[in-house]
């Protein structure tokens, strides 16, 4: 499946993120620092 919503709770070191999919379902939820944020986004 393919996260349609992405959230981010910003905060100074810890991220909060979650992905849903078109129906609302929860794809994940995770807590990131700062430098594993990038890497979410930009995969290589």
């Amino acid at each position: 499946m393919k996260a349609t919503t992405i959230g981010i709770d910003l905060a100074k070191e810890v991220f909060q993120v979650h992905g849903v999919d078109e129906h609302g379902k929860r794809l994940f939820n995770k807590q990131l620092n700062r430098s594993q944020i990038v890497p979410i986004f930009h995969p290589t």
